[in-house]
């Protein structure tokens, strides 16, 4: 009896391996990646909007190689109230995935810069306020100040495009893309935002 209930028990567990599997070397092209973007169920139930700039390709990637990561990001967008949350900083899931909650007056254009991450990606959510980012191949861009590994940074110089994030909205830059933050859309109004680090996948 034990032998038959072993191996239908068996054959689950090897399903199981060989689905995740295909789910990890998914081949994404734009258009499968769109509609798994649109479908919004890695949203995990958050109000929140994604910003269209996102890289769809490179997030449904970078999703399928740290599932448990994203989603941790994801749920602590839905099960926080962000508007009453105080500014500082808050772990989630180690140095894997952690949030800073900032305050600030947007800047004037000169006053910001462009820059990239190669450790961690950014998921930048305006909570209350407005503000535009830059987003750019950081390959396209003049380098200003080389990578620096302590603080996983590196800046550049150049046009980029220039995007509209309102509250409610977040944008999400990967190791490819620089990115220019905190840039006012006129009067260096306070804007309210959280910034969440998820490890990158290589």
């Amino acid at each position: 009896m034990k032998k038959r209930l072993l191996l239908p028990v068996l054959l689950l567990a090897f399903s199981g391996v060989l689905l995740q599997t295909a789910a990890q070397t998914t081949t994404w092209t734009k258009h499968k990646a769109k509609k798994w973007f649109d479908k919004k169920e890695w949203l995990n139930g958050s109000a929140f909007t994604p910003h269209e700039a996102i890289d769809k390709m490179e997030f449904a990637r970078q999703y399928q190689a740290n599932k448990t990561y994203w989603d941790k990001a994801f749920t602590f967008l839905k099960e926080h109230d962000l508007k009453t949350l105080a500014v500082g900083k808050y772990p989630i899931d180690g140095t894997n995935v952690f949030a800073t909650v900032t305050e600030d007056p947007s800047k004037d254009f000169d006053k910001t810069q462009w820059e990239s991450h190669r450790k961690y990606i950014d998921l930048q959510c305006v909570i209350n306020g407005e503000e535009k980012m830059g987003k750019y191949p950081f390959t396209k861009l003049a380098v200003t100040k080389n990578y620096d590994e302590t603080k996983d940074v590196a800046n550049y110089s150049g046009a980029g495009k220039i995007y509209d994030v309102p509250a409610g909205t977040f944008m999400i830059f990967f190791p490819s893309d620089a990115h220019r933050p905190n840039i006012t859309p006129g009067g260096n109004k306070p804007v309210k935002k959280i910034v969440i680090k998820v490890l990158a996948a290589q």
